[in-house]
């Protein structure tokens, strides 16, 4: 009886927590917004949305030559660094328990890949090796945390049992730890790729011949047929991951993928010293007087000082929307509220939405609505809830259904979301260092969030200007991961298991029938 008491009172006083953690996040959500620009600037939104959704249903390709050759390179961008990716991330998983190793992985995967991209592109220029590297190092950072953490959940029973002995270290861990996290590790590497292909549209954007940068062009001139092929064609890739990225052909597609398009560049050791000297920051480099220094630490000060505070007020509208359409659209892919055809038609839906980046949904967002904070908003809504109420949704199969019976509306506001509320919220944390990172490099496209001053400083030359402001960047996804884990440790007794690891890789297309 004294148990029953002690649990009861501690599960009432977990919930007020919850509640009392979800208002605060709801109510700096509502102070932000006051702050936003989310003006709507263009003169008829409906029609050019009516434009293109007529050439949704029209899709053309003008070049068939230049269409498969974008192809070819987003294929190509992802596979290679997604292999590379996940044998930097394996050499790191296996000694992630040093500080060191955890640190240098968290600062690779903090820089988002299109600011490695405009890093890269200045020493070998618009090349397969800059498109590759700007995958292969957030990518590989990112791998080795969820290989890491995964080799750190398996069952250490075999690895107890079998002592190594001298010299045979090696041997141990390949027999005893690594069979039982290879499964999860396989799975998780599949559904990176799938992100790869995303990011490597995405860098089509800055100049890259990938998909994305026909796209862009496309939806720029108003060709929304050639656009609504080339988008259909993303769909297909990643919908059809399921069926060839598997290891009996990763043989053959690895090798296929370096001879197609070998890691070419163009630079020369002139060119990277100079690169590295614009690096230095220019009063050290230029022996600036104090009053000129002073100068430039300020105007360098407003611009990081506009930047983060952008980032973070747009980050934390996102964050709050993010749960409530995710809590929403969660209920398209319930067996709680719908079933059969309606369920897939739901599912199919949230898929569509998450394998469309950010980045293209914003850049569509602009042409229709005008130049905002708003397009961002939406865009990074729809994505990031889209991933959370598809894994939501399938985990509320988990849950037996209510034994009173009662209407959609009651089912959903007082059994759905109070039973799987803690999941949810650790969902949302666990995105949260994912919306700050994208946040700041929307600002490519004219949000004034950090990305906005970080183009400009490249787009000038000012590289020193650009490294510092990536690194201010970085610091912001690394402080936003800091505190979700103080969070989830403190309020929902999570601890650092990552969304991404064992409860996310059933998750994806990819891994329906691993």
């Amino acid at each position: 009886m004294h148990f029953l008491k002690r649990f009861l009172q501690n599960f009432l006083q977990q919930r007020r927590s919850l509640r009392r953690l979800t208002f605060y996040f709801a109510a700096i959500a509502l102070v932000c917004l006051a702050f936003a620009d989310i003006d709507i600037s263009t003169r008829s939104p409906g029609h050019e949305l009516w434009l293109m959704a007529k050439g949704l249903v029209t899709p053309r390709i003008e070049d068939s030559h230049q269409w498969l050759d974008a192809v070819i390179y987003t294929l190509t961008f992802s596979l290679q660094g997604v292999i590379l990716a996940a044998g930097l991330g394996f050499v790191f998983s296996i000694f992630y328990h040093l500080a060191w190793v955890r640190v240098l992985a968290a600062c690779l995967r903090s820089v988002h890949e299109v600011f490695w991209a405009l890093i890269f592109i200045q020493i070998f220029g618009i090349s397969t090796l800059a498109g590759v590297l700007a995958i292969l190092l957030p990518f590989g950072g990112t791998i080795a945390k969820v290989y890491g953490e995964q080799l750190e959940e398996s069952d250490p029973s075999p690895a107890r049992a079998v002592r190594p002995g001298g010299g045979t270290s090696i041997s141990h861990f390949f027999y005893t730890r690594l069979p039982l996290a290879f499964h999860a590790m396989r799975n998780y590497t599949a559904y990176r790729m799938e992100c790869a292909i995303r990011s490597s549209v995405v860098l089509g954007f800055i100049g890259l011949p990938t998909l994305g940068f026909h796209l862009e062009t496309a939806l720029r001139t108003g060709d929304y047929s050639s656009a609504s092929a080339l988008l259909l064609t993303l769909l297909a890739l990643v919908y059809s991951l399921r069926f060839w990225f598997k290891a009996k052909w990763l043989w053959i597609l690895v090798p296929a993928a370096f001879i197609a398009r070998p890691l070419s560049a163009q630079w020369s050791a002139a060119n990277l010293g100079q690169f590295l000297w614009d690096c230095v920051p220019a009063p050290i480099r230029q022996d600036w007087p104090l009053e000129k220094t002073l100068r430039w630490l300020l105007w360098l000060g407003e611009q990081i000082a506009s930047g983060v505070w952008n980032t973070a007020l747009l980050a934390q509208i996102v964050l709050v929307l993010t749960g409530v359409f995710a809590l929403l659209g969660s209920t398209l892919n319930s067996s709680h509220f719908v079933s059969g055809v309606a369920r897939r038609a739901g599912d199919g839906f949230l898929l569509i939405l998450r394998s469309l980046p950010e980045y293209l949904l914003n850049f569509i967002g602009l042409i229709v609505l005008g130049p905002s904070m708003l397009p961002a908003i939406i865009a990074m809504t729809l994505h990031n809830g889209a991933i959370i109420g598809h894994l939501l949704g399938g985990h509320s199969d988990e849950i037996e259904p209510a034994v009173i019976p009662s209407g959609p509306l009651s089912r959903f506001a007082y059994y759905y979301v109070p039973t799987l509320y803690q999941r949810f919220l650790a969902y949302c944390f666990y995105r949260w260092e994912i919306i700050i990172r994208e946040t700041a490099m929307l600002g490519i496209l004219g949000i004034p969030t950090l990305g906005f001053y970080i183009d400009s400083a490249f787009e000038f030359l000012r590289f020193d200007v650009a490294l510092i402001l990536i690194a201010v960047s970085a610091g912001m996804t690394l402080s936003a991961d800091t505190i979700s884990r103080r969070l989830r440790h403190q309020f929902l007794k999570t601890g650092p298991r990552p969304v991404y690891g064992s409860q996310i890789q059933m998750s994806p297309l990819t891994f329906k029938n691993p």
